[in-house]
């Protein structure tokens, strides 16, 4: 008996319907290769334009829905006439929190037959998995509007690391490196007088006593990253 997967589909707006209509038609022709599970697709209509008629980027009872799915996928939001931190905060960081999304992974490979721009290298060369701190930092909210609409209005934003936050998700890196048999490298943000670049630097030294058979390096970057 095949296993049934049910996902919710959130197609968003511009792009997002378009790229998500391929993308089921790629996984459909995934499980009907393999042949042991199917995609049972329930769609919903949430994003800016549901916005615009019903002034909310999803239902009041939203994430209870969302909870009978296995996997939820996930298009482009972002439409004329609403503002970025609605859509944002509304609908992707509201599915994030709530589920505790902390792990963003972006696996980069060179897919057969497409080019690559680095001179002398070979298709297993790119081989890449880019692992994001998803839920905490500038996504944490913490910040205020001063004096908004005067002349010497003010917006403080503070970006928030906590020990839980930046600790699970460099574990996370180290075990999937280990898993995979390859060096970690962990790429902080700021420099020397940004205390999170500091702290984050702290935990993935602490954290790496526990994996002495993973090779790492360190960098500064624009944004915390862990790279396998």
């Amino acid at each position: 008996m095949k296993k049934t997967y049910k996902i919710a589909v959130i197609a968003g707006d511009g792009i997002g319907p378009e790229v998500l209509t391929e993308g089921i038609k790629v996984l459909n022709r995934v499980a009907e290769l393999d042949g042991s599970f199917e995609f049972e697709f329930t769609h919903f209509s949430w994003g800016c334009e549901y916005y615009l008629s019903h002034a909310k980027m999803m239902d009041d009872d939203g994430l209870e829905q969302l909870k009978a799915f296995d996997a939820i996928y996930l298009g482009a939001v972002d439409f004329p006439g609403v503002p970025d931190h609605i859509s944002l905060w509304d609908l992707l960081l509201k599915i994030r929190k709530g589920f505790d999304q902390y792990v963003n992974l972006r696996p980069i490979k060179l897919l057969e037959g497409a080019p690559c721009p680095l001179k002398d290298i070979s298709r297993d060369q790119i081989d890449m998995l880019v692992i994001r701190e998803n839920s905490e930092g500038e996504y944490a909210g913490a910040g205020d509007w001063l004096f908004k609409g005067q002349p010497h209005e003010v917006v403080p934003q503070t970006g928030v690391f906590s020990r839980n936050g930046v600790e699970r998700i460099i574990r996370y890196a180290y075990e999937e490196a280990r898993k995979q048999g390859k060096s970690l490298t962990s790429m902080s943000k700021g420099n020397a007088l940004n205390y999170s670049m500091v702290f984050w630097d702290q935990v993935f030294e602490e954290v790496g006593r526990e994996y002495p058979d993973v090779k790492t390096d360190s960098y500064l970057v624009d944004a915390a990253k862990c790279f396998l």
